[in-house]
């Protein structure tokens, strides 16, 4: 066992037992075993009457240890423990705080009466990882909540608050001061032992039907109650399971139903959709992993500066501001200031009508916001990120100039998406100070973000950068400085494959449907013209000489950007959309544009298949991201995958391109691109396999296994 720590003592005929595996108190085997006989020992001492089971630290416990559902579970398994917790004949409280969340409201429904503070989380989120609860949850939280509770709880994932709680049954009591969490629970307990409350054992509770609905053959049913979560995300074997094992709550004996729960939760386990998500989960943990954090120290970080009041550095600032940052915006003019300033405002009233923060909040917020037009009042930020105009020679002008106003010691970042951060560094006296921090729009509410590191960044700042993120509630994912980074890098290599396939004869409304059927958000012409056609031609325009010039030319955007169809902005793009609307439709005049392009071709025009459409666009990503690990612009296949599933809507449910190539075969993605490159005499150099893709091939190796 490793050195878990179960800590124990008496209050009185109070047994106090305290849960100890920082820093969320995983129910691991240690922690298991220690609690079982931390239990144990209590059960057999006759002074104690009754125990009372805590969390250290932050929480009561997030769960489940994630890691060990890599293989199988090892002794004592954490059903056990919950159905011995609840079988014993003292009775056991559990004090709830911060999070009891999956194993942890588990554990903590198999105690026999449940304390905790009101702003409490407590739930089940294992529909997040394409699971349900597999400790005996299905089984105790409807006889806890009620049939309808339980199942929007296990369908949503969403926890609820200490004072949800209450009213739900999860809790017997609130309280609202954390410091008094043991006192107060103490307190109960002499109460249960002097009124002599007998103990409360969930699995000799019946199941609250009130509200559930039965199909005409008299059976229940809860399919509307799931109908929108399964389309939405393809989670149908979890979804299945919780309906079967909600029946056999309400109809079956207790055992009975546990037994369903064990063969459904193993069931969940297998599934492809499980693995994927539960290597989403563990890549997130891995992202923060960097060389560059040994032996670095971090840099003060208050008050932070944003050059440019658009959409990208008002959500910027946003997010600044709701960590708790000081920020000033600084812009060029009067209306770009003002622009910003409404847009900053305008994102927090938003936030308080969605009930995110209270007025009072929002006033606080703002008061740590302010804005100027003179760059000389950034001059003592400890972070200066810059959000202007895509173009190196200004963004190189502007960091030559703020080189010479912000402080020594202070850090200097680039929101490009695209250009060369080395370039943008060298033209300041301190270039070690310079580092590329690549936020998605909106950049208040998207999780990912690139942080892009040139080669004379100290330790320090990228350090810093990543200890910025998680105050930012970012994911960050280091990449090396290249053209396009992990993410836009990709981006380019699969919209230029869905360029050669448009042209060579498949509809782009076929490749969008398809691309959607797979699980995308959105096919790939609807997000140029999300992004703007005009600024994809341009960054096309610009890499053309650079990267592209061995690769066709495909003009096909250039011919609907000449009409001016820049996309949404425009209301037509290769979508026509509705006035004052994202509702799009297909354009018959762009088949026409398209038509025209590949008769001045000579194009003979081929049919593609769905499954050619989906092989084509997958093996163009997969082996970009195979050139990427190449040349270390990225340290793992899995951080390739969470920065195009939480950057670019790669569907989770697939666990990221890497991930998914790793299912389909490396073989099998590797014959597709030899086939493709004999196929287009024109694109050879664009459909060159991979070194490692081919020498993962060679060993019979999978990318998994370079997830360090």
């Amino acid at each position: 066992m490793t050195n878990v720590i179960i800590t124990k003592h008496t209050k009185g005929n109070v047994g106090i037992i305290r849960l100890s595996n920082p820093p969320v108190n995983a129910l691991n085997v240690s922690l298991r075993h220690g609690l079982l006989e931390a239990v144990k020992t209590f059960a057999n001492d006759s002074k104690i009457q009754i125990l009372v089971v805590l969390g250290s630290g932050k929480m009561f416990s997030a769960g489940a240890d994630i890691n060990e559902f890599q293989g199988p579970m090892a002794n004592p398994s954490l059903p056990y423990v919950c159905e011995y917790l609840e079988k014993i004949k003292k009775p056991i409280i559990a004090a709830v705080h911060g999070s009891a969340l999956g194993g942890g409201c588990e554990l903590a429904m198999s105690c026999h009466f449940r304390i905790g503070l009101e702003s409490a989380k407590i739930g089940v989120p294992e529909i997040q990882l394409g699971l349900i609860p597999g400790a005996t949850g299905t089984q105790r939280l409807p006889r806890l909540t009620g049939a309808l509770k339980a199942v929007d709880m296990m369908v949503t994932g969403n926890p609820i608050t200490g004072s949800d709680a209450l009213l739900a049954g999860l809790f017997d009591r609130v309280i609202t001061v954390e410091e008094k969490l043991e006192s107060e629970a103490i307190k109960f307990a002499n109460e249960i032992i002097s009124s002599n409350i007998p103990i409360s054992r969930t699995a000799d509770r019946d199941v609250c039907i009130k509200g559930v609905k039965k199909d005409k053959n008299g059976k229940f049913c809860f399919e509307k109650l799931m109908e929108e979560k399964e389309i939405k995300t393809h989670l149908k074997i979890p979804l299945d399971a919780i309906k079967r094992t909600m029946i056999a709550a309400i109809e079956m004996p207790f055992n009975h139903g546990l037994e369903i729960e064990q063969k459904a939760f193993i069931k969940c386990m297998s599934s492809t959709v499980s693995r994927s998500l539960i290597h989403l989960f563990l890549s997130q943990r891995k992202t923060s992993s960097i060389p560059e954090i040994v032996k670095a120290k971090l840099c003060r970080i208050k008050k932070i500066g944003i050059v440019g009041g658009g959409t990208m550095g008002s959500g910027i600032t946003v997010a600044a501001l709701n960590a708790g940052f000081s920020v000033i915006m600084v812009e060029r003019d009067l209306a770009g200031i003002q622009k910003g300033i409404k847009n900053v405002t305008v994102s927090l009233e938003r936030d308080q009508k969605k009930g995110r923060i209270s007025g009072e909040q929002k006033s606080k917020i703002l008061s740590r916001y302010k804005s100027s037009l003179e760059y000389n009042d950034l001059s003592e930020v400890d972070l200066v990120i810059e959000a202007i105009f895509e173009d190196l020679e200004i963004k190189k002008a502007l960091f030559a100039n703020l080189d010479k106003i912000i402080r020594k010691g202070a850090i200097l970042a680039t929101n490009t998406s695209y250009l060369d951060v080395d370039a943008i560094a060298s033209v300041t006296s301190r270039p070690d100070d310079v580092i590329g921090l690549h936020f998605f729009s909106p950049a208040n509410i998207m999780k990912l973000l690139e942080i892009v590191v040139p080669k004379a960044a100290k330790n320090d700042v990228v350090a810093t950068a990543f200890n910025l993120a998680k105050q930012l509630k970012k994911i960050p994912v280091r990449s090396a400085n290249c053209d396009g980074f992990i993410g836009n890098r990709m981006l380019d290599a699969y919209s230029t494959v869905a360029s050669f396939m448009v042209e060579d004869g498949a509809s782009p409304y076929d490749i969008d449907r398809v691309l959607k059927e797979f699980g995308f958000p959105m096919g790939i012409h609807e997000v140029f013209d999300l992004a703007g056609n005009d600024i994809i031609l341009a960054t096309r325009k610009r890499q053309k000489q650079a990267r592209y010039n061995e690769i066709r030319s495909v003009q096909i955007i250039d011919r609907i950007c000449e009409r001016g169809w820049f996309g949404q902005k425009t209301g037509r793009g290769f979508y026509k959309y509705e006035k004052n609307s994202k509702k799009c439709f297909p354009d018959p005049e762009v088949l026409s544009i398209i038509d025209d392009e590949r008769k001045q071709k000579g194009i003979f025009v081929q049919q593609f298949s769905d499954n050619e459409i989906l092989r084509r666009y997958m093996a163009s990503m997969v082996n970009e991201g195979c050139k990427i690990l190449e040349e270390k612009i990225a340290m793992r296949p899995s951080d390739i995958d969470i920065v195009k599933v939480f950057g670019y809507g790669f569907p989770k449910f697939r666990g990221g391109p890497m991930h998914y190539a790793d299912q389909v075969g490396l073989n099998n993605i590797l014959t597709d691109i030899n086939e493709f490159a004999v196929g287009e005499k024109k694109s050879t150099y664009f459909w060159q396999a991979s070194e490692l893709l081919k020498d993962l091939v060679k060993k019979g190796a999978n990318l998994s296994s370079l997830n360090l």
